[in-house]
């Protein structure tokens, strides 16, 4: 892989290389296991829509660094920001700007679903809560024999509200949907294969990496106006009730988010201890 350009060097949480007409994309964290923080929700849609401009580009593999893909949103680095809005009872302006953040969530996650570029995501070790999020926007997903996924958002008193519960359904079937978002259970690469979550399991994370990026160079090698123009149109058959469903579940948290279950599971977690939900 060759070094990114100058336009997206400067990235705190997310690496870019190219090598030929394909990008790839890694998650650095910086928070424990690739956690999802305030740097990645503001550089993913800024790294995906400057590779989907360059007409050099012409599909991507986005990864995880290390052992993992991502433990999913990096809540010590995210509730600070949160606090005024999970804390304001039931005034409109507090629930208004949540509504505002859920849906900047939102779009940072859809912006892999938008671009005209193929995205293959190639999941090594835990994808969790927002990782899930993220995979179910990309075209492909490829996984290493140690993955392990989790919807896991309903763990902390969550409905999870950045596209799985909407995008899913379409890739694994509302039954295999249903049981993940319900349960909260951890899958492994063998039965996330057998649902259709990935297309195939490699041995390791080399043989992962490999197959990604020559899938992408297979890819990359047709007509690209062709193959933008097929994400287009299969894009078109979920894109109404994709954002119907995202904005509908933005307005829902927005309003019942906050609860004492909500922070019960937050205590519980800062403690490392199982939460005692109460349904209050």
């Amino acid at each position: 892989m060759t070094e990114p350009a100058d336009a997206l060097s400067d990235l705190v949480s997310l690496r870019v290389e190219r090598s030929g007409r394909v990008a790839e994309v890694t998650l650095l964290g910086p928070g424990k296991g690739n956690a999802m923080g305030p740097d990645f929700w503001r550089e993913l849609p800024v790294v995906f829509r400057a590779l989907d401009a360059d007409p050099n580009v012409r599909a991507i593999v986005l990864t995880g660094s290390g052992e993992h893909f991502s433990y999913g949103l990096d809540l010590p680095a995210m509730m600070p920001r949160w606090a005024e809005y999970l804390s304001g009872g039931a005034l409109a302006g507090p629930r208004t700007g949540f509504l505002e953040e859920i849906r900047t969530l939102q779009a940072s996650v859809s912006a892999l679903a938008e671009i005209r570029t193929p995205v293959i995501a190639a999941v090594a070790g835990w994808c969790i809560g927002g990782g899930v999020d993220v995979i179910s926007a990309a075209d492909i997903r490829l996984a290493s024999a140690d993955a392990k996924f989790s919807v896991r958002e309903v763990k902390v008193a969550v409905v999870a509200d950045l596209g799985s519960l909407q995008r899913l359904g379409a890739i694994i079937g509302e039954g295999h949907l249903r049981e993940l978002a319900f349960t909260g259970r951890d899958i492994d690469a063998a039965r996330a294969e057998r649902i259709g979550l990935v297309n195939d399991v490699y041995p390791d994370r080399d043989a992962l990496v490999a197959a990604a990026r020559a899938l992408a160079a297979e890819i990359a090698a047709n007509p690209p106006l062709v193959v933008r123009g097929v994400k287009e149109v299969l894009a078109e058959n979920t894109r109404a009730q994709v954002e119907a469903g995202l904005r509908y579940v933005s307005a829902w948290n927005s309003a019942f988010l906050p609860s004492k279950d909500l922070a019960e599971a937050t205590q519980a977690f800062l403690e490392r201890r199982e939460p005692r939900f109460t349904g209050e």
